[in-house]
């Protein structure tokens, strides 16, 4: 893509959603807008757009009119959280149109980190815990969710039965898996560990059978990957026993959400798992958790996994725009994070510490603050 011109700001869709979601999107604006003013570069021109739980609860509607064009329209998209349990349409189902979002943009693949750090609170007692590094990629606009992102697809909806639909189909699927494999051969040069497994019910199911025999048919391509397989029951339990044995995990929607959590549960809660949702054209970048509606206004949520969301934004935009300054912007938050844990200064709430929202985001624009002066 043509790069824009340094002077000009690149433009940023700001969906701030529901709950919690306004507080760590507020805390993710923060922290990118401190990065580039210490790296001299020109803000982002954001653009706010209302959608969500309470504004369908004022209008009827779950996103601003236009507001879907508005969005695709921005170079990325930053996302709180969206989704009240105490609000549900006439259907029954929570206010979601962030899978909308999905389907129209084809964000296709969601890449989910799984990340310990240092000093950081571990659920395993094994020491090799504290290694923990992975990816889960989840297919991100059809599979089981296919017939959630837009209405008028359940087979089957009365009292006496529901039939939902597992939709997988080649050309997504060679999307993803490619995807998956260059995701690894980026780890595999970065000197992590890029070992990609398959995850799926190829015992069981048809559709999952087909997207193992695409994953077949895509590893010719990338004989420098290593590989594996793994049915999806079995990964839960192996993600217990020895996380820091996998690289790269890639797997069907529903597989994809379910076993995110858990990761995000290794590493400290949900408050650590950020998300960026990838097409070939748009990126949606969010944390992994929901909405949190017991906390929310009460500046206990753990902003850390917007924060890290916001920096996988910036690394987005300079590969999308070979825009070398927004990676080095992306680099510098993910160093202050590292450092925040390695000297014990940031100890959020969710995972035990005394740190708020505020709190945390204010310790790590001071550790932006300091490594910009040491460089």
């Amino acid at each position: 893509m043509e790069i824009p011109e340094t002077e000009k700001s690149m433009k940023i869709a700001l969906i701030k959603g529901d709950g919690i979601g306004i507080d760590v999107a507020e805390a993710a604006k923060e922290v990118i807008d401190r990065t580039l003013e210490v790296k001299q570069v020109a803000k982002f021109d954001y653009c706010e757009i209302e959608a969500g739980a309470k504004y369908y609860q004022k209008t009827g509607l779950d996103i601003e009119p236009e507001g879907e064009e508005m969005a695709e329209q921005c170079d990325a998209i930053l996302l709180g959280a969206i989704g009240l349990p105490s609000v549900r349409t006439s259907e029954g189902t929570e206010v979601m149109p962030h899978l909308r979002l999905r389907e129209q943009m084809d964000l296709y693949a969601a890449v989910r980190p799984v990340r310990s750090y240092s000093k950081s609170f571990q659920r395993l007692s094994d020491p090799r815990a504290a290694k923990i590094d992975l990816i889960i990629l989840r297919e991100n606009t059809e599979g089981l969710f296919y017939t959630a992102a837009t209405s008028g697809r359940t087979q089957v909806a009365n009292d006496y039965e529901v039939r939902e639909t597992m939709r997988i189909t080649r050309s997504n699927t060679e999307k993803l898996h490619r995807f998956a494999f260059r995701l690894a051969t980026k780890r595999q040069q970065q000197g992590k560990n890029a070992l990609l497994t398959c995850v799926d019910k190829a015992n069981v199911f048809k559709s999952m059978a087909f997207f193992r025999k695409i994953f077949d048919e895509i590893a010719v391509e990338f004989q420098n990957v290593e590989t594996s397989y793994n049915h999806v029951d079995a990964q839960a339990l192996d993600l217990i026993r020895h996380p820091w044995e996998f690289g790269v995990l890639v797997m069907e929607n529903i597989f994809g959400d379910i076993l995110s959590d858990l990761g995000g549960g290794l590493v400290g809660g949900m408050g650590m798992a950020p998300c960026a949702e990838i097409g070939d054209q748009n990126g949606l970048f969010q944390p992994s958790h929901g909405t949190a509606p017991d906390i929310m206004g009460k500046d206990l949520a753990n902003p850390l996994a917007g924060i890290l969301a916001g920096s996988m934004m910036l690394d987005y935009l300079s590969e999308k725009f070979d825009y070398q300054v927004l990676a080095d912007c992306s680099g510098m938050i993910d160093q202050a994070i590292e450092r925040g844990f390695d000297e014990d200064r940031l100890r959020p709430c969710e995972s035990g510490g005394d740190m708020g929202t505020q709190a945390i985001t204010e310790e790590v624009m001071a550790l932006l603050d300091e490594i910009n002066r040491r460089e």
